[in-house]
C-alpha cells in the first residue's frame, strides 16, 4: 500500500470530521469561484455594449437610467424628446458629433425589445453585418439579433406582431396593424444587438400614432405605407424619440461641457456612459468585497478544521505511526503522510466548490437570461479558478504543517512501550 492510499485511508477513516471539513471548504472556494464568475460575465456585458458611446441624451430623470434603457436594454426609459429638441443633435454637420443614432421605445415581442432606430446603429456594434436578408426599408420591416431568431425560431418572411410595454403581456398586443415582417438577421457577435428587433423609427411612430387615432385600421395602414423612409428624421418637428446614442469626433474642451450645457440649458438629459457604468461597478463592488472577505473567513475557519482534524487524530494514530517507524518508514515519510491528507481534503474541497459554484452560476444564467435577454453560462472557467486552486493547495498543506512535525517526531520507544 502506496503513501497516497495510506493518506485516503486514514481520511475515510474519520467520514464526519472529512466531511466537515470538505463542506466548509467547497463553501468558501464555490463563494470565490461563483463572484470570479459574475463579476467577469457582468463586467463583460457592460464594456462589450458601451460601443464607444460617449453621450446618450434623453427625458430628465436618472442618468443611470437611461443610460440602462438605452443602451443595455434592461430598464424602462425616462420619458420621451422632441425631434424638435433633438434636432441639433441630428445635424450631419455639427462640429462636435460624429455620430447621432436615435432610439425609440415602447413596445416588445416576447420579452425583446422592439427598437426603432437607423441602419448605422449597427457601426456602433463592431459593425456587425447583416447575415440574412437585408436592413428595412419599409416601415414595419424589421432586422433581428441572432439570438431572437434562434429563441423565437424567426426566420426571413416571418410576421408577428409587438406587444404595447417593454414586458411581455398577451393583452397589450397590437393585433389590430400590419404585422412586423422579419426581412434581415444580423450576425451573432455577443452584444446586446442580438436580443433585439430593429426597425425604423417611423415604424415606432406608426404604431403609436394608431393607439391614439379614431381613425379605421385601413385608412391607418395605407397611411403607415405611404411613409418615405428616405425623409430624413430632423423633418418630424413634432415627433418623438426616446433618447440619442452619441459619438464625438474627438474629445475636447467643448466636449466635456455638452452634458453639463445640455442639463441646464434645455428640457433634456445628458448622461456620460463610462461615468454611469463607473458607479454602478462601484456599488457592486462594495458588496463583492464584503462577500469575499465572508469567503476568505470560511475557507480560514475550514483550514483550521482540517489542521483540528489532523492534529485530533494523531493522539489516536500514535502506536500506528510508531509500527510505521519501525518497519522502516522514516520521520520525512510521515511528515508526508500527513501533509498529503490535509492537500487531499483541500483538493477535493476545492473540486466540490467549483462544481459548486459553476452550478449555481448556471441557475443564475437562467434567471438573467429569462428576466433581462442577456446570455450568460455557467461553464466558462477562467485562470483565476487555477490560482484559487494553488491557494486552496497552500491551505491545505500549511493546516497540516504542524500535525506532521509532530508525527515526523514521534517518539518510537515511548510509545511503543506505552501501546
Amino acid at each position: 500500500m502506496n503513501i497516497f492510499q495510506i493518506s485516503w485511508k486514514n481520511i475515510i477513516n474519520k467520514p464526519l470530521n472529512a466531511t466537515l471539513s470538505l463542506v466548509l471548504f467547497a463553501l468558501g472556494v464555490g463563494l470565490i469561484s461563483l463572484l470570479f464568475l459574475l463579476n467577469q460575465q457582468i463586467e463583460e456585458k457592460f464594456d462589450k455594449n458601451l460601443a464607444g458611446i460617449d453621450l446618450v441624451v434623453g427625458a430628465k430623470g436618472s442618468p443611470l437610467q437611461l443610460i440602462l434603457s438605452s443602451m443595455y436594454h434592461i430598464d424602462a426609459p425616462t420619458g420621451n424628446i422632441s425631434l424638435k429638441a433633438a434636432r441639433p443633435f441630428l445635424n450631419p454637420k455639427h462640429p462636435l458629433i460624429g455620430m447621432a443614432i436615435p432610439i425609440s421605445l415602447g413596445d416588445n415581442y416576447k420579452g425583446h425589445r422592439i427598437v426603432g432606430t437607423t441602419p448605422k446603429i449597427l457601426e456602433l456594434y463592431d459593425n456587425v453585418q447583416i447575415e440574412q436578408g437585408r436592413i428595412w426599408e419599409n416601415v414595419f420591416e424589421v432586422v433581428i439579433g441572432k439570438v431572437v431568431a434562434e429563441k423565437l425560431d424567426l426566420q426571413l418572411g416571418s410576421k408577428f406582431y409587438g406587444s404595447h410595454g417593454l414586458i411581455d403581456d398577451e393583452n397589450l398586443v397590437h393585433d389590430d396593424i400590419d404585422a412586423f415582417k422579419v426581412v434581415g438577421i444580423l450576425e451573432g457577435n455577443g452584444s446586446v444587438i442580438d436580443q433585439l428587433v430593429l426597425t425604423a423609427n417611423q415604424t415606432v411612430w406608426a404604431v403609436h400614432d394608431h393607439e391614439g387615432s379614431d381613425s379605421d385600421t385601413t385608412h391607418h395602414e395605407d397611411h403607415a405605407h405611404a411613409i418615405d423612409l428616405s425623409i430624413p428624421l430632423s423633418e418630424y418637428p413634432d415627433k418623438d424619440i426616446t433618447s440619442l446614442l452619441i459619438k464625438f469626433k474627438s474629445r475636447n474642451f467643448q466636449t466635456l461641457n455638452m452634458p453639463r450645457s445640455i442639463n441646464e440649458n434645455t428640457d433634456m438629459q445628458a448622461a456620460t456612459p463610462a461615468i454611469e457604468i463607473n458607479r454602478v461597478y462601484s456599488m457592486i463592488g462594495d458588496g463583492e468585497e464584503a462577500l469575499r472577505y465572508l469567503a476568505f473567513i470560511i475557507i480560514f475557519v475550514s483550514g483550521l478544521s482540517i489542521f483540528i482534524s489532523l492534529f485530533s487524530s494523531l493522539r489516536e494514530r500514535r502506536y500506528e505511526l510508531a509500527l510505521m517507524r519501525v518497519m522502516g518508514a522514516s520521520p520525512s515519510k510521515l511528515f508526508l503522510l500527513i501533509v498529503l491528507e490535509g492537500i487531499i481534503l483541500a483538493f477535493i474541497g476545492y473540486l466540490i466548490g467549483i462544481l459548486l459554484s459553476h452550478a449555481g452560476m448556471s441557475i443564475f444564467a437562467a434567471q438573467m437570461e429569462e428576466t433581462y435577454r442577456y446570455s450568460f453560462s455557467g461553464w466558462e472557467f477562467m485562470k483565476e479558478e487555477a490560482y484559487l486552486l494553488f491557494g486552496a493547495l497552500a491551505v491545505g498543506f500549511i493546516a497540516a504543517i504542524l500535525p506532521a512535525i509532530q508525527a515526523s517526531n514521534t517518539d518510537i520507544s515511548t510509545t511503543l512501550s506505552e501501546g
